[in-house]
């Protein structure tokens, strides 16, 4: 397995045992979502995408289910073990109707997001 495309297991720790969490569920189910990003083909994989909005402090607003600038891709699972998020998007430069395909720039990279 390539470093630029592992699988987050996550676990606590439990006395001397590691406990694999329930988050281990949407792992093991099939993606829905793929995100590259341009400069090195780091590749993220998930089975829901959401999109988040800050405060101007930088404090969460609010949860969307479509891009906009100022907003952020965070991948499922929605929980301490999110497998990606983005920061803030400054430039949507290609879009499907459908949104099944998204090229976008945050502060410091390109992304491609494609539905599976």
């Amino acid at each position: 397995m390539s470093r630029l495309n592992q699988t987050k297991i996550p676990v606590t720790l439990e006395g001397n045992l590691l406990k694999i969490i329930e988050a281990q569920n949407d792992l093991e189910s099939a993606p829905n979502w793929r995100l590259v990003r341009e400069r090195d083909g780091l590749t993220k994989k998930s089975k829901d995408i959401t999109w988040i909005e800050w405060n101007e402090d930088g404090r969460f607003k609010a949860k969307h289910d479509y891009i906009g600038v100022g907003r952020s891709l965070l991948m499922s699972p929605f929980n301490e073990f999110f497998t990606w998020q983005t920061t803030p998007v400054t430039e949507i430069i290609a879009s499907t109707a459908d949104s099944s395909y998204i090229k976008f720039k945050t502060g410091n990279s390109t992304y491609e997001l494609f539905k599976l």
